[in-house]
């Protein structure tokens, strides 16, 4: 026993050295688990000993912590602060093994609304060394899509999401069917075909179901029939029975299967009657071993239904993490709306720059980490959250600033005359200001009856006075002669303080058009190094904005992602 104490010591040691001194059970139970795997059965006989454990080692100091960590031979870990965000999962010790699980339904891309809880289940398994599955929840024939498999895993992929397994619900229905049997047998569900008003209208009043205390044959028969055809769409449901005295209306004797008749687009007329929600996700998660949920708080109504099944089958329900709804403000995320606005032409597609999907943000040129960032760092607050354009450009911008190589770019210019301007072939300019290493770009120049040509930008001319002095950004500086024509005048190209910069392109320009975040495009002109560009690179225009090319050629097509 001592020898196990002494394990158990180095074991929190490291986690509070790691941890600037304070060490917590669950990461504690978490080593124990994968470093002394013939303890995982024991783990909660060993709780209160690790707790004992845990407030000897949290009353020492961070000195004390690294001389006795020495002392037992253990090896300190680069010290590091806990994730903001992300508390520690409860009831780790209840489990052999944390499993999780994301499990979308194929009806509509996914957005940022989803994909908190995607990012929250995988991360948290991954902590915990445990298991990752991935389930589509895909019962409804009706509004089923089949395009969709493929581009939310191809969205999960590109976040950076691995998943140990992978199950489709539509799989599953023979499943469904010998748990639906079973019930049915014992008497616990029965097969209703009653009216749905005159069923609701008793169900609200605490009676029951005139159906409800048939015989389980007579059900069985009646369930034969659902799946035989002779009953059609809402002439029959299987319920199960709960307690009619239930405070919420909603939780009593609740539907599990109905007929559907429209083809699934996996296994198309072969089934007719398909499980509702919260039958195929409670079997499911028992089935799977699923340990954790984590979820949004809006399904409080289900977790009470779900809660109602496994008692029925003598299962133990899993561990629940709930947080609040999240919003992208300003943005379109309703799955439905978003299909019916692409199937009307309103929309170009899923990955609308107009949009809050992660194809749309992909295609707008944020990275994978800006948003796995954004959305661990609201975690999972039990509060109502709202995400911001400007946090998520926030965490971009610390990411594709570095990445991003600079050219010039002019929307909507106007030609300028600059009289005296000496002949300079071009000027050369690095690639990217922080690291010469990546090279130059040089940017000709058209010069035309002696006099330079500059295409400006209309509002940096407005913007000064005549006479005033302003410099073409890192070549020379300019006195403004007239605005109307445009006519300026060479200043000297030495760099002066306090002098407004203005954005050009001079020779060889490549026409641009960039698509904005509202649907509108901007046209202008772009210098010629942008030809070099490959499609799908996030470059910076100065003074314009991070955008992400789409097309290159005669002409470039790029999305606007932020400033």
């Amino acid at each position: 026993m001592e020898d196990l104490r002494s394990r158990l010591i180095r074991l929190a040691l490291e986690n509070a050295v790691e941890y600037g001194g304070k060490a917590l059970p669950d990461p504690v139970l978490r080593r124990i688990a994968g470093e002394l795997p013939e303890l995982r059965p024991r783990l909660k006989e060993l709780l209160p000993l690790v707790r004992e454990v845990l407030s000897e080692v949290n009353e020492m100091t961070p000195e004390e912590q690294a001389r006795k960590l020495e002392e037992l031979g253990g090896k300190p870990r680069e010290r590091r602060e806990r994730r903001k965000g992300l508390p520690e999962l409860p009831e780790v010790e209840k489990y052999e093994r944390v499993v999780t699980r994301f499990a979308p339904n194929p009806n509509g891309p996914l957005h940022l609304g989803h994909v908190r809880a995607a990012l929250l289940s995988h991360e948290y398994a991954r902590l915990y060394g445990g298991r990752f599955i991935l389930r589509f929840e895909d019962t409804n024939p009706a509004n089923a899509r089949g395009e969709m498999y493929e581009r939310i895993k191809e969205d999960l992929r590109w976040l950076g999401m691995s998943w140990d397994e992978e199950f489709f619900q539509s799989d599953r229905l023979e499943l469904y069917y010998r748990v639906a049997e079973a019930l049915l047998a014992e008497g616990k569900a029965y097969v209703c075909v009653c009216r749905a008003e005159e069923f609701r209208e008793r169900r609200d009043r605490g009676l029951p179901c005139p159906c409800r205390d048939l015989p389980p044959s007579r059900h069985l028969e009646r369930w034969r029939g659902m799946r035989e055809g002779e009953y059609g769409e809402g002439e029959a449901v299987l319920r199960l029975k709960t307690d009619l005295r239930h405070p919420n209306p909603a939780v009593r004797d609740w539907p599990a299967f109905r007929v559907v008749e429209a083809a699934h687009p996996r296994t198309g007329n072969r089934y007719r009657v398909w499980p509702l929600y919260n039958f195929s996700v409670s079997v499911d998660d028992h089935e799977m071993g699923i340990t954790h949920v984590i979820r949004g708080k809006e399904h409080e109504v289900n977790e009470a239904r779900q809660r109602v099944l496994f008692q029925l089958l003598g299962w133990e329900y899993p561990t629940v993490v709930q947080y609040g709804r999240l919003t992208l403000a300003g943005s379109r995320l309703s799955k439905t709306e978003i299909v019916r606005a692409v199937e009307r032409g309103e929309l170009e597609g899923y990955d609308d720059v107009r949009l809050g999907t992660i194809s749309a943000l992909r295609r707008r040129g944020f990275l994978p980490e800006s948003i796995r960032r954004v959305i661990l760092e609201v975690g999972l607050t039990p509060v109502d959250s709202s995400l911001s354009w400007e946090s998520l450009e926030a965490h971009n911008r610390k990411l594709v600033d570095d990445l991003a190589l600079r050219y010039f770019f002019v929307p909507s210019g106007v030609w300028m005359r600059i009289r005296g301007a000496p002949e300079l072939p071009e000027v050369e300019l690095p690639l990217h200001p922080s690291h010469p290493e990546r090279g130059k770009r040089r940017l000709p120049l058209l010069y035309r009856n002696g006099h330079l040509l500059v295409f400006l930008p209309p509002g940096d001319l407005e913007s000064l006075r005549e006479g005033e002095l302003f410099r073409l950004k890192d070549l020379m500086n300019v006195a403004l002669l007239s605005r109307s024509p445009p006519e300026g005048e060479f200043r000297g190209l030495e760099l002066l303080q306090g002098v407004p910069k203005v954005q050009w392109v001079s020779g060889n320009p490549v026409v641009v058009r960039v698509l904005r975040p509202d649907g509108s495009v901007e046209e202008g002109l772009g210098e010629p190094a942008l030809l070099g560009v490959r499609p799908g690179e996030i470059v910076q225009f100065e003074r314009y904005g991070f955008v992400r090319v789409e097309e290159t050629g005669r002409e470039i097509s790029a999305v606007f992602a932020h400033r």
